[in-house]
């Protein structure tokens, strides 16, 4: 999936594709009020070739009869108020169909990251590795300028637990900003396998002698098995990688066996930076969305995800109907001795 690129003129035909993005959504939220799946499936439309978070932008590229920019903007914003529209319950079919896929093809790379809407809210996202990228599966918006704390992310997985399919391989990835004693444990009871980055100066005890994480960099120990971590004495595997290129070390916990390529498995978390750049700067711009309110980011948030999942879908399907020249090539296999 590459980035969502430059913006186009908006088509004639964006209604028909409100239509079946509409046919889409019945299938999947089949309780969900008409009225609601329609208002959805049309913005969802108008996301997708307007890419813009500008309430009076997108108002502007809706095609409703009316010309009135103000009652396009009305009609938006009452969608985005709607109390009734519940973005885990929207996004639960879809979350839980390509958390399946992702199992059935090995193991299911979960990453969770902060990002900053505008001067006033932070999200929490919760995402799928898919691919070289992610995509999004449940957000928690907060009204602070720092991180957000273990509470809600906690809250954010507890939501997503039940989608995951049975006996499923799960790895949790997070930033060091979220590698706590608290998600640790949290994640080993869970059965979940996790990377999770930690700050340097962290406490470590080591057959009982307490130390800094960063004064075993480059020393004889870089891969530490079963150590206990800061006061609470949480026991975890870390590997630290001080590769030339990386701009300090990676100090990173983990369930398995530490090594070198266990401990370089981390920078699958990258995926999910291309997923807010398209969020943001590279696509919708969500900092211009001007919202005032955590409810009414999450909302937008929600028509943002459904646009990357039909994007998705639509390059998967283009992908299988119409290969390259070079996919079209019979594989030759060279029998000569």
């Amino acid at each position: 999936m590459g980035s969502l690129g430059k913006p186009k003129a908006l088509p004639r035909n964006c209604a028909r594709q409100a239509e079946g993005i509409a046919q889409e959504l019945l299938r999947r939220l089949v309780t969900q009020r008409k009225t609601q799946r329609g208002k959805l499936a049309l913005l969802v439309a108008t996301m997708l070739h307007a890419r813009t978070a500008n309430l009076m932008a997108l108002a502007a590229s809706l095609p409703l009869v009316t010309e009135r920019a103000d009652m396009r903007y009305q009609w938006i914003a009452r969608f985005i108020d709607n109390e009734r529209v519940v973005c885990d319950a929207v996004m639960e079919p879809f979350a839980r169909e390509v958390l399946a896929k992702a199992a059935e093809a090995g193991r299911i790379t979960l990453i969770m990251d902060q990002t900053k809407a505008n001067d006033r809210h932070q999200i929490l996202m919760l995402s799928l590795r898919f691919g070289d990228r992610a995509l999004p599966l449940a957000w928690r918006v907060e009204a602070t300028a720092g991180a957000i704390g273990f509470g809600c992310q906690k809250a954010l997985l507890d939501a997503i637990a039940p989608w995951l399919p049975a006996c499923a391989d799960i790895c949790l990835m997070a930033d060091r900003f979220y590698g706590t004693p608290d998600l640790i444990a949290f994640a080993a009871a869970q059965g979940w396998g996790y990377r999770l980055r930690l700050k340097g100066n962290l406490s470590v005890f080591i057959d009982g002698q307490k130390s800094r994480l960063d004064q075993h960099v480059g020393g004889k120990l870089p891969y530490l098995h079963a150590v206990q971590l800061t006061h609470r004495r949480v026991v975890t595997n870390i590997g630290i990688i001080n590769d030339p290129g990386h701009d300090e070390p990676w100090f990173i916990a983990m369930s398995d066996k530490p090594g070198y390529l266990t401990t370089l498995d981390y920078a699958a978390r990258w995926g999910i930076e291309p997923m807010f750049s398209d969020f943001k700067s590279r696509g919708f711009g969500l900092e211009q969305s001007q919202l005032q309110t955590p409810d009414r980011v999450s909302r937008l948030l929600l028509v943002m995800s459904l646009a990357l999942y039909f994007a998705v879908s639509t390059g998967q399907w283009d992908a299988a109907s119409n290969p390259s020249v070079d996919e079209k090539k019979p594989h030759v296999v060279n029998r000569e001795t």
